[in-house]
């Protein structure tokens, strides 16, 4: 399988901002990051009307749908969520040298915690997965502190972890 580092944090704390900063720094150092976001509410890939809905409607347990350069397959699990481990294994190692996650923060899992000084709330918990803490302010912690606003930073720090996963030199 492949190295997986999840970002979490509560919401607001600006998980999503972050990846999107985070993907091309990581791209630019030569990595090539997948990501799997978690998600509260009931995720929609298709819409009403369309030929995917149409045949998962129908009873179709998976649909695929494919075009010159992209691909998507929607799975249904109507009996329980699909099993984190289970989604890990959907990537192509081919086609990523890591996974980034998105919430999930319940899993047992290498993880950068953020935090957002105006957010009214305190520093969540911090358990043995938590590798650092990315916040917009400074205060004393176990582990690493980076600074959320400097995507660039956080980008190498996952670098290095990902070097350390795979026993490499730095990228």
């Amino acid at each position: 399988m492949l190295p997986v580092i999840g970002i979490t944090g509560y919401s607001g704390s600006g998980k999503t901002t972050l990846l999107e900063k985070l993907l091309p720094q990581l791209r630019a150092l030569g990595l090539r990051a997948a990501v799997v976001k978690h998600s509260h509410h009931n995720a929609q890939t298709d819409r009403p009307g369309k030929d995917s809905h149409r045949m998962t409607q129908a009873g179709a347990a998976q649909v695929m749908m494919a075009c010159g350069n992209r691909w998507a397959l929607m799975t249904e699990t109507p009996q329980e969520a699909a099993p984190f481990d289970y989604l890990l294994r959907q990537f192509d190692p081919a086609l990523a040298d890591l996974v980034l996650v998105e919430g999930f923060k319940h899993e047992p899992l290498p993880k950068i915690l953020l935090h957002r000084r105006d957010s009214g709330r305190p520093l969540p918990e911090t358990d043995g997965y938590v590798l650092a803490v990315a916040a917009d302010c400074t205060f004393e912690c176990a582990c690493p502190v980076l600074d959320l606003n400097d995507a660039a930073q956080i980008a190498r720090f996952v670098a290095q972890w990902y070097a350390d996963a795979k026993g490499q030199k730095a990228v």
